[in-house]
């Protein structure tokens, strides 16, 4: 694709998922579908949750759009889209109904065993058997999806979480000096132009949350878009470029098992969380995120062609960059707060 057909393409997508946010708020107000603010959230006001009602139904028409342009048209593709779709059908359920934790991961892990069928091919690049590396994929999968969905707790997180993934993996398709990541590179850079749409609304402070049924299903996206990266031989960046969500998450999880913990349960211990809960921003948090996962990108371009050799310093550059920003959030000092607004 040129240039200006690109340019076309993620403008396009910029306007549409702006306008169609706005018309998506406009219909949630109307029928008061509100996120009512309690101890655990981060907001104080009722905010109207379900703005993947615009995100989700542009993101996959976007995948689709991508797929029939380049050929890709195998069933495989549209069977992990139709289950995209149908995951979103489930969590607007959850959004509208809290449907129960059994049911949810149920869909979650059928919709994940579907999409494994539209990866090129094993993740792990032959290191284990094939009936391994599908297990841990779907392992992988269901726990990227879930801990997107985690993460996704104050104005602009998510935004700039999918839009930094997205971003890396449309430079990795530049600097790649291959056709095999094309593609996904112009997913990649249609999903920076999306959340840019929906960030305008989400930014802080929130006019709307994403709601499961946009936190849960691009989270899904996401996850598949890595996976293929790295089933395509890019490994590294598919691993270094959602880092701290992967370390927030994970970390915050192990250390309430090891407290005894409920861990299925609500809570505010995330690193962004402790941020705010001491005043920072949401804005500024966010922005922190930014910044840090566009050192992750540079860490990544490093790995490019996509070799072994160096793959250890390059983790530990990156796990260097992760720690850093956990270290800001959770113990720099803040002297103001600036209200709670957030999911």
């Amino acid at each position: 694709m040129s240039f200006a057909a690109l340019a076309g393409f993620s403008g396009g997508l910029l306007i549409a998922a702006l306008l169609l946010t706005g018309i998506v708020l406009c219909y949630l107000r109307h029928k008061a579908i509100l996120d009512m603010p309690n101890h655990r959230s981060s907001h104080a006001v009722p905010t109207p949750r379900g703005g993947g009602l615009a995100v989700t139904p542009l993101v996959l028409l976007m995948v689709a759009g991508v797929t029939i342009w380049f050929g890709d048209a195998g069933w495989q593709r549209w069977l992990m889209l139709a289950a995209a779709l149908g995951l979103a059908a489930i969590c607007w359920m959850d959004d509208r109904h809290d449907l129960s934790a059994r049911l949810r991961f149920g869909f979650q892990f059928i919709a994940v065993i579907c999409g494994i069928t539209a990866l090129s091919g094993p993740v792990l690049q032959g290191l284990v058997p094939l009936w391994l590396d599908h297990v841990l994929v779907v392992l992988t999968w269901v726990w990227f999806v879930n801990l997107f969905n985690f993460m996704d707790g104050i104005d602009g997180i998510s935004g700039v979480e999918a839009g930094s993934i997205g971003a890396g993996v449309f430079v990795v398709a530049l600097l790649a000096f291959t056709p095999v990541f094309v593609d996904l590179g112009v997913i990649g850079l249609g999903i920076v132009a999306i959340v840019l749409g929906f960030l305008i609304w989400n930014w802080h402070p929130a006019k709307l949350f994403l709601g499961d049924v946009g936190s849960i299903p691009l989270g899904y996206v996401l996850g598949w878009l890595l996976l293929e990266m790295a089933a395509r031989g890019a490994w590294l960046p598919a691993l270094i470029f959602p880092a701290y969500y992967l370390f927030d998450a994970t970390f915050t999880l192990v250390r309430r098992a090891v407290r005894g913990e409920k861990i299925w349960q609500a809570h505010r211990q995330h690193a962004y969380q402790v941020a705010t809960g001491r005043g920072m921003s949401h804005g500024t948090v966010a922005l922190l995120i930014l910044v840090a996962n566009l050192f992750l990108i540079a860490v990544a371009f490093t790995a490019l062609p996509v070799e072994f050799d160096g793959a250890i310093t390059r983790l530990v550059l990156a796990l260097v960059v992760v720690l850093l920003l956990v270290g800001i959030l959770r113990y720099w000092p803040v002297k103001k707060a600036d209200g709670l607004v957030g999911k």
